[in-house]
């Protein structure tokens, strides 16, 4: 199991932070490199001529390792929401077709099929939330209604963000592949975290952003695009989508061909002096302590929570059916509008969704974390 690695962070003790699915503390080494490249950008005439291509591939290839990709399948993007509006626009869903999202999902993975479903002619189901939180089932279920319209995309995140269900994103890719349906993933919950591996998994698109469990700036993101979809027409026409179009050249639209590989798709604006270096740095500390030690961590301190809670009156998700790093509180009454303000009052910090109170450790976060949680919860809600 990974030790606690609070000391790598600036968290004072008396700060119990859980709220690492909303945002996530800037490790040091983070936030070192944010105020080198901040330096760079004041004296540019110092950086080397390749300077910016490194960065690029530094960080392509840092998210490749979270997810089993290999760097050539990246795309540098600025948030999920541009991804799947890449989707939108590669993939050409048929008319008379049905999109499968979850209920409640967030809107990055939902809104983009809803507003093109009128004029593309086809449907957007909604995947109900399980009272249980056995979303893998009920996400195979409707994926399998016989009275259905054919299914064409499946577009879901792989972790509920207000409950913490998790999905078996396997037997879901295997589902859609025997659909010939598409399969875009949110992974905004679970890269590096959760074991991904597109290679065995397939899906068409996998994206996810730096800010919450990768331990990154905002304003970065990455997309995978399967080999099958390398070939669309990107959302932004800009220079390097193109392989030869460069102000240094003496011809400036030398080749207006697109460049080979994901790479198309990246965003316009992406010659960022610190936030792109900032990115790279956070995924390859989570890389370097693995997904089965972040996972035995986590999972260690979401269930000493769930036992700490056990008769306090809230109900969560079996074990089984949850992400090991979320574990979402549900009030059977209902939950006081002020209990989060409550908590916060005593340096404890975690998010109100849909209801219920999200608790989200991460790897800086320690056994009396949860304890001091516990403890602050029976005095302010009970």
């Amino acid at each position: 199991m990974l030790p606690c690695q609070r000391d790598l962070f600036d968290i004072p003790r008396d700060v119990c932070f859980l709220n690492a699915a909303a945002w996530s503390p800037l490790p040091l080494a983070v936030q070192e490199a944010g105020r080198i490249g901040v330096a760079r950008k004041g004296q540019p005439w110092k950086l080397d001529a390749d300077f910016m291509s490194k960065q690029y591939e530094r960080a392509r290839k840092a998210a490749a390792a979270l997810i089993g990709a290999e760097p050539v399948d990246i795309a540098l993007i600025p948030s999920v929401g541009y991804g799947v509006s890449t989707a939108g626009k590669v993939m050409d869903l048929p008319r008379g077709s049905r999109v499968l999202v979850l209920q409640d999902d967030h809107t990055s993975p939902v809104l983009e099929w809803m507003s093109r479903a009128e004029e593309g002619g086809f449907t957007v189901e909604q995947v109900k939330q399980p009272a249980d939180g056995d979303w893998t089932s009920a996400v195979l279920e409707a994926m399998a209604r016989k009275d259905a319209a054919p299914l064409s995309l499946v577009s879901i995140s792989s972790v509920h963000w207000s409950d913490g269900g998790a999905i078996d994103l396997t037997r879901v890719a295997e589902a859609a592949r025997q659909a010939g349906a598409a399969f875009l993933v949110d992974a905004t919950h679970d890269a590096g975290v959760r074991r991904i591996d597109v290679k065995t998994l397939d899906p068409d698109f996998l994206i996810f952003p730096t800010y919450k469990w990768v331990l990154g700036p905002y304003g970065r993101a990455f997309l995978y695009v399967a080999k099958r979809h390398q070939n669309g027409v990107p959302l932004e026409q800009t220079a390097p989508a193109r392989k030869g179009v460069a102000a240094e050249q003496k011809v400036y639209f030398r080749d207006l061909s697109y460049a080979d590989g994901a790479r198309r798709y990246d965003m316009g604006e992406r010659d960022h002096f610190i936030t792109l270096e900032m990115a790279a740095v956070g995924m390859e500390m989570m890389a370097g302590w693995g997904n089965d030690a972040i996972v035995a961590r986590l999972g260690m301190l979401t269930d000493r929570l769930a036992d700490g809670l056990a008769n306090c009156g809230v109900r969560v998700i079996d074990r089984k059916l949850r992400a090991p790093h979320l574990l979402c509180l549900q009030f059977p009454k209902g939950m006081a509008d002020d209990l989060p303000q409550k908590l916060t009052a005593e340096n404890v910090y975690a998010a109100p969704r849909l209801g219920r109170l999200r608790i989200s450790p991460h790897v800086y976060n320690d056994e009396q974390d949860v304890d001091r949680f516990v403890d602050v919860f029976k005095k302010v809600a009970l």
